[in-house]
């Protein structure tokens, strides 16, 4: 009986000790200045704590692991600071408040810009600037890695085009260390989002793809600007392609030559691309730029009005017309 209360005795001694070395660990500081320290995606506590150990920012990666287990921590990626003088402890509090705003960047995607327009914008604003972005923007979907094969829309869409339509516009947080790969994870992960099985199972019921109606949508987003008006071009664009007519489309003219003209010449209508739909029937082989929810929607969804032409005036504004004639007429009065 002596002998096991020793026994307990000394585990509890050996026990006491350990968590007076760990606590002495816990609250032992590392000579050092404020650094910039960075935690990458999907970095275990384990992975950090042999980068600070590397870095002589702390004393035992060993104590490093059980007080981060001890705190419950979960890594977030981002950019950190780290105080002046660093214990483990209080760098496992800079680690639990998570990166700082200022260490994350604001990316607005605008509705209609093409893949080329959104690599300037990044490298314009200094927000990505190794090419990441448009490397794989630009990759075919059939040559993709399997990590943007998972969605259903990118397996349905056609294998020799790349990411131009798919690519969702709107404003995304990204922690400072990202690049392109994850700026286009979460554009896929919310065009997956926003169109909706109900949108989806509607395409498949009128018989179109995905791919036409992102295709139609993105001309729909560079034609007219309120969500009403989307819907009416989008009816007369379908229309135009049920009765077997062209699209004659300003916004695919736009595209080919890379400026807006409130009146384009006989001369650009005759531009030998298939992007232009004066010359081709049907729809152009791929999106003019990433549309917006409201064009997908309009495509999805047209308003078949009875109109047959229209065109912006100068002012912004939408002028429909049932005929030719009336159109011709349209033309002479609003575009001067």
């Amino acid at each position: 009986m002596k002998k096991f209360i020793v026994i307990i005795g000394v585990i509890i001694i050996l026990g006491l000790l350990t968590a007076g070395f760990v606590y002495w660990l816990a609250v032992s500081p590392v000579k050092a200045d404020s650094v910039d320290f960075t935690v990458h995606k999907g970095e275990t506590s384990a992975v950090a704590a042999n980068q600070l150990k590397l870095a002589g920012l702390i004393r035992s990666k060993t104590a490093f692991i059980i007080m981060s287990k001890l705190s419950n921590l979960k890594l977030k990626a981002g950019a950190y600071k780290l105080p002046t003088n660093p214990t483990p402890d209080s760098i496992i509090n800079v680690l639990q408040l998570g990166p700082r705003a200022g260490d994350e960047k604001t990316i607005l995607i605008k509705e209609g810009v093409n893949n080329k327009a959104i690599e300037e914008y990044l490298k314009t604003n200094n927000l990505i600037i190794d090419g990441s972005f448009l490397k794989i923007a630009t990759t075919l979907i059939g040559n993709l890695p399997a990590e943007y094969q998972k969605f259903d829309f990118i397996k349905e869409a056609p294998k020799k085009v790349d990411l131009e339509g798919f690519l969702f516009p709107d404003t995304y947080r990204l922690f400072i260390n990202d690049g392109g790969e994850q700026l286009i994870a979460k554009q896929l992960n919310n065009f997956d989002n926003k169109v909706t099985p109900e949108m989806r199972a509607e395409i498949k019921r009128q018989g179109k793809s995905l791919y036409e109606i992102i295709v139609m949508a993105s001309i729909v987003e560079k034609e007219v600007r309120s969500t009403a008006d989307m819907k009416i071009v989008a009816g007369i664009f379908w229309d135009r392609m049920k009765n077997s007519q062209r699209l004659e489309s300003c916004a695919t003219l736009a595209y080919i030559l890379g400026v807006n003209k409130l009146q384009y010449s006989y001369e650009d209508t005759q531009i030998d691309s298939p992007f232009n739909t004066y010359r081709n029937d049907g729809l152009p082989p791929t999106p003019i730029g990433n549309p917006g929810i409201r064009a997908i929607e309009a495509a999805i969804y047209p308003e078949y009005t009875g109109y047959q032409f229209f065109l912006t005036a100068s002012d912004g504004q939408t002028i429909w017309a049932k005929t030719f004639e009336q159109h011709k007429a349209n033309k002479a009065k609003y575009l001067k």
